[in-house]
């Protein structure tokens, strides 16, 4: 989906701001928002691309300016009243009409730990023969998508060279719509100059993730 989101290569929106301090927190409210949210990943019908389609909703202006983790509360909040968890009422007052139920925990802390701590893959067989190998040259499509999409604007219509395969994985396109569809995954090699005229002679060079359908043979 072509959006604000979209900021890759874009000029114009200042510097990136320093954070070379290494902390992934800098207030007390973020590490709690980042639990939150994370609490709901461990749902079974949590997608990370609905979740990254939801957030691309959010309005410009407010997308531009408000801290990241806000972001992400804001999204789960869209999310949970889209899907009947929560209500605007409830959000507004900041009161629960929610019953709690007994909590079901696991029996053992090595269960516990292994709940915690299961890491997720997107990794998928796909019967189909990939169609490129390292060092094949491509071209990306030039179009944009309709809904979420992991194909940057600033690399639509450029070419690139194969740097490697990594098998099958699920496609975000088509998560986002509630499709399980895989296609293979492919680090794909950019030139600077290639992706910005005015680093025609720049040694630099961008790597990129992406999926199959989003690249074409040259």
């Amino acid at each position: 989906m072509d959006g604000v989101h979209d900021l890759g290569g874009r000029e114009g929106f200042g510097s990136v701001p320093n954070k070379e301090d290494g902390k992934p927190f800098h207030a007390e409210w973020e590490t709690r928002a980042f639990g939150i949210v994370q609490s709901s990943a461990l749902g079974p019908g949590w997608s990370i691309d609905w979740f990254r389609h939801c957030r691309e909703l959010i309005v410009p202006t407010d997308y531009l300016t408000r801290p990241y983790f806000d972001q992400w509360i804001t999204t789960l909040a869209a999310q949970m009243v889209d899907e009947g968890y929560i209500t605007l009422d409830e959000i507004r007052s900041g009161q629960s009409s929610f019953i709690p139920q007994p909590a079901h925990p696991p029996d053992t802390a090595e269960a516990s730990r292994a709940y915690v701590k299961a890491p997720k893959s997107y990794a998928r067989e796909v019967e189909t023969a990939p169609r490129f190998s390292p060092g094949d040259s491509v071209c990306c499509s030039a179009m944009g998508r309709p809904g979420h999409t992991r194909l940057p604007g600033y690399v639509r219509g450029r070419r690139g060279v194969v740097h490697a395969h990594h098998g099958g994985h699920l496609l975000p396109d088509a998560s986002t719509r509630g499709e399980t569809k895989a296609e293979h995954l492919y680090t794909v090699m950019f030139e600077a100059g290639e992706l910005w005229p005015e680093a025609e002679r720049a040694m630099d060079q961008v790597f990129v993730d992406l999926w199959e359908s989003y690249i074409d043979p040259v």
